[in-house]
């Protein structure tokens, strides 16, 4: 005769049951009898609502989706011979999306006998690097990629730690002028 080892419906033990048996206390109880691991032996079976089982499931995965944060790469393109406001301001939206924990990938296009002078390009995206070192790390060097150099700069912080030190400041910032 086959057999189950039962847990209840609240995770207690019933023990080690013929399956007609197991079947008839789910029926009594008005609950499902679900297998949770076929390779024991006996098997193990519990007694629980399976349809409000599978809505809980559904709602905690739903939940960790909507807390997960997706990394996101933003280019920057720049050019070999940049005036130095320009950088300064390329440099602002790079310090931006690294503070915002957003992944960089910085592009120099060389155009005509640029393209002779790659040493330009690598020194400019040197510069970039150093200037926003406390903020991010290069992922990957220069390297050439026919008419461009390409180089990609990720965040020290996580995008979820940017996310909550965001909310953090901004509920600073709420309280702050509430009491003003």
């Amino acid at each position: 005769m086959p057999e189950v080892r039962l847990v209840g419906p609240n995770g207690e033990q019933v023990g080690i049951v013929p399956i007609a048996k197991a079947l008839e206390i789910a029926r009594e109880s008005d609950l499902d009898l679900v297998e949770v691991a076929p390779t024991a032996r006996p098997p193990v079976a519990r007694l629980m609502d399976y349809g409000k089982f599978k809505y809980e499931s559904a709602m905690k995965a739903r939940e960790a989706r909507k807390n997960q944060a997706h990394t996101v790469i933003k280019e920057i393109k720049l050019r070999p011979k940049i005036d130095p406001h320009d950088y300064e301001t390329k440099k602002g939206h790079v310090v931006r999306f690294l503070k915002a924990g957003d992944k960089v990938k910085v592009t120099i296009m060389f155009r005509g006998r640029e393209q002779s002078r790659p040493e330009l390009g690598y020194r400019l995206l040197q510069r970039l690097a150093d200037d926003v070192e406390e903020l991010g790390f290069v992922e990957s060097r220069p390297k050439q990629d026919g008419r461009n150099m390409i180089m990609v700069i990720g965040p020290h912080k996580k995008k979820a730690e940017a996310k909550a030190e965001r909310a953090a400041a901004r509920a600073r910032q709420d309280s702050g002028s509430a009491s003003a």
